[in-house]
């Protein structure tokens, strides 16, 4: 057997094994892709869902109407509850994929037909930023080639197991997929049960470090790493404690604040019901308050 024809027969071996638990996803104009992962819940993208509402669309051609159970959007990861009938559950718990692992990227087209895509890992542990703006480690990196409407969509392994959600696109024809690993898993589990993760959260709209300066700069004021606040949440917690627009936000629990990463490190690293001092310069002068955040 050629090579061409191995690669034709593995194809078809994993449309086989994991085309009847690839869904197509409609929000409203929005097309994605999903998977299933247990009867009546299909994992997908958090930044794929739009509304309350969801037609999905199974290899048998069946419609049916699914509504979010819970959604962490700031890890980019969703699930769908809609009654899946005979529609299979995937398979996890596939052995870590290796730099060169052949992969199959699947999703499920608007009219219910079957996309698949073949290419191999080219990175490992790779991260990106979520919809939310937290970075999201641990992602891989593949060449099977996607198209719009493919986002949530299953990457697999030759044997038909998940490896990963497609979730990004890059330049080059360069893929990322959510890393199926054991705590995705658990998260999809407790976002199957409705249970969305709480996340802290200041109420705040921030300027990159680079751009604080560059603006900082612009108006005479001295330059200092730090976040530029651009615009506060109406009554959230940062308005409450006196931060305003125009405020660079320096330290966060006594740390220097140089990015938005070290500003959620911060606030990942409180304990319940602990508040988190923020060191402000305002103009030239500087300032500590305390904001006690958010969950939600």
């Amino acid at each position: 057997m050629s090579v061409l024809e191995e690669l034709q027969q593995t194809t078809a071996d994993v449309v086989t094994r994991t085309g009847g638990s690839v869904v197509g996803l409609r929000f409203g104009w929005r097309p994605a892709s999903g998977v299933v992962i247990a009867a009546d819940r299909v994992l997908t993208c958090a930044h794929s869902v739009r509304g309350d509402e969801a037609s999905v669309t199974f290899a048998d051609g069946r419609r049916a109407t699914g509504r979010p159970a819970a959604i962490d959007a700031a890890g980019d990861l969703a699930v769908v509850a809609v009654p899946t009938g005979d529609a299979p559950a995937i398979a996890w718990d596939r052995p870590v994929p290796q730099l060169g692992t052949a992969v199959f990227a699947l999703a499920r087209l608007g009219d219910g037909s079957l996309r698949v895509t073949s290419g191999a890992v080219s990175a490992l542990e790779r991260s990106f930023r979520g919809p939310r703006g937290r970075r999201i480690a641990g992602s891989i990196e593949h060449t099977a080639p996607v198209a719009r409407g493919s986002a949530g969509g299953p990457l697999v392994d030759a044997a038909g197991g998940l490896l990963g959600l497609n979730t990004v696109r890059l330049d080059g024809g360069l893929v990322l997929a959510l890393a199926a690993d054991p705590d995705l898993h658990a998260r999809a589990e407790a976002l199957g049960r409705g249970e969305s993760p709480a996340r802290r959260s200041l109420g705040v709209a921030v300027v990159s470090s680079r751009a604080a300066r560059r603006m900082r700069r612009a108006v005479g004021l001295g330059e200092r790493d730090g976040l530029l606040v651009r615009d506060l949440q109406d009554g959230g917690p940062a308005a409450a404690a006196g931060v305003a627009p125009g405020d660079l936000i320096v330290t966060a629990g006594g740390r220097p604040v140089a990015s938005v990463d070290d500003l959620y490190a911060a606030l990942d690293g409180l304990a319940d019901g602990v508040g988190l001092t923020l060191g402000l310069v305002r103009g030239e002068a500087e300032r500590d308050v305390d904001v006690v955040p958010a969950q939600g």
